[in-house]
């Protein structure tokens, strides 16, 4: 018997409702709550379960409390926007309520992706008893159980991480993201940074590109290396990690557009001054982009998004590659989302499961691979990710 209060009312808050309500035996009680409360009451509609719906604004920590308190939820589910986690965590803290989220925190005013702001809640939740799950998405989320399964399951040592995204899908637009536009422009213009031999290496965003032949008739694509948080927490916990990759597949056409709107100030995040106004570019462009809730029933195709994690098997080399192929068709049909919001809300949902049931408890700020991640795995077979290991002798190089 569990009461769950989820944040956001996005493509991923819409499917992390429908995935709680289809787990009622978990989820007894549901409450949805955002900015917009009529969000939330159009996604309540959806649903074969009668839930809850509540307005926050989610950067207002006394308001956060008191809905928290309101609703004496036994846990919050985060799905907001990233700026929003320390309002939301301080928020946890206040009302002694457990925390999950599935990205790490930016700084409204810096692109910079780094867990240090969470990680130093280790104490505050620790002291209150309490559990704070960070990053409880795919990328990162399952990619990290992925490499916690590749390490428990396949090697003894593990060396190298290579972190492959493929969204193999088209929405017919010109140019839109497939979440959030102002949170994927600043993580796609950053600059990249990987780990190799214990030290972070910069270098430009997107310049480092390779051709990857992905699985089940998806076939070659472009794949270009970038910074991705998950990175940072799994070379952490498992230090025998050499070198960390994370690499991502982007169309031609989306680059071409990108590097327009860069070249012409459209991607900056500090203010300008606009008819008597401030205004911040980026914010701007993504008023008049198509809002990704929008795509769903436009986009088809896959995506893939696997870890390929090396190592020593018994003194020997040995590589394995773990992957979830998901289809924007059947997301859209069982969630009104397309797979890019799924393969991010159905993690967060078995997250929670994992939490509220007991199978991963602890006191204090976790990341994913720090828990078994057996039960995780079975539940992505029952909820709609189903993932395939292909296991394979020395190692093949990118």
């Amino acid at each position: 018997m569990s009461k769950v209060l989820i944040i956001g009312a996005g493509g991923v808050g819409r499917v992390v409702a429908h995935k709680c309500a289809q787990a009622k035996d978990v989820f007894t009680e549901i409450t949805l709550a955002s900015r917009t409360k009529e969000k939330c009451d159009a996604i309540a509609a959806e649903l074969p379960v009668a839930i809850g719906t509540a307005a926050v604004d989610a950067d207002n920590v006394p308001e956060l409390v008191e809905l928290i308190r309101a609703q004496k939820p036994d846990l919050v589910l985060n799905v907001a926007l990233p700026y929003q986690d320390l309002t939301i965590m301080d928020a946890c803290l206040e009302t002694g309520v457990d925390y999950l989220d599935t990205a790490n925190y930016e700084p409204l005013d810096t692109a910079k992706f780094e867990y240090r702001w969470q990680w130093e809640y280790q104490e505050r939740f620790k002291e209150k008893g309490l559990m704070a799950l960070l990053g409880s998405g795919f990328d990162p989320g399952v990619t990290n159980v992925f490499t916690a399964s590749a390490v428990k399951h396949h090697l003894d040592v593990v060396e190298e991480i290579d972190i492959i995204d493929a969204n193999a899908g088209d929405h017919g637009q010109p140019f839109a993201t497939n979440f959030n536009p102002e949170i994927n422009i600043r993580e796609v213009t950053a600059p990249c940074r990987h780990w190799q031999d214990g030290e972070w290496v910069e270098t430009g965003a997107l310049k480092t590109k390779r051709v990857y032949d992905f699985p089940e008739g998806i076939g070659e694509m472009n794949i270009y290396r970038m910074y991705h948080e998950e990175m940072e927490s799994l070379v952490k916990h498992f230090p025998t990690i050499k070198k960390a990759q994370f690499w991502m597949t982007f169309s031609d056409n989306y680059l071409k557009h990108l590097e327009v709107l860069q070249n012409v100030g459209m991607t900056r995040i500090d203010p300008v001054i606009y008819d008597g106004k401030e205004i911040v570019p980026l914010k701007f462009l993504k008023a008049v982009l198509p809002d990704p809730g929008s795509l769903g029933p436009l986009t088809k195709g896959r995506t893939c998004i696997g870890v390929v994690a090396k190592g020593l098997k018994d003194g020997v080399k040995k590589q394995v590659y773990i992957y979830n192929i998901c289809d924007h068709e059947a997301c859209y049909r069982e969630t009104n989302s397309q797979a890019v919001s799924y393969t991010t809300g159905v993690p967060a949902m078995i997250g929670a499961m994992m939490m509220l049931t007991g199978k991963w408890r602890g006191e204090g700020v976790f990341n994913m691979e720090q828990f078994d991640p057996d039960p995780f795995m079975d539940a992505l077979n029952n909820y709609g990710l189903p993932w395939t290991v292909v296991p394979g002798d020395g190692w093949l190089e990118l």
